[in-house]
């Protein structure tokens, strides 16, 4: 599972098995945990986080998706 980004106590991941999904990253905080679609930016699934931490998340994600998604193809060809 691939560090991508780190963020305050935010992890930014590819969770490798998953490469038949569309583009995405997992960020977890402690034993919360999203899933997050690239494109466009929004919430796959959720555990865990408070409904104003997952905006704050995908307002990070929105603000680095040109280089997960990068990193995404290169990781998942």
């Amino acid at each position: 599972m691939p560090t991508l980004l780190r963020i305050g106590a935010f992890r930014f991941y590819f969770y490798s098995p998953e490469p038949n999904d569309p583009p995405h990253v997992h960020v977890d905080r402690g034993e919360a945990t999203i899933k997050v679609w690239l494109t466009p930016v929004e919430v796959a699934e959720s555990r865990g986080f408070r409904a104003h931490e997952i905006n704050d998340i995908l307002t990070m994600v929105a603000e680095h998706r040109a280089m997960l998604v990068e990193r995404w193809h290169e990781y998942f060809g």
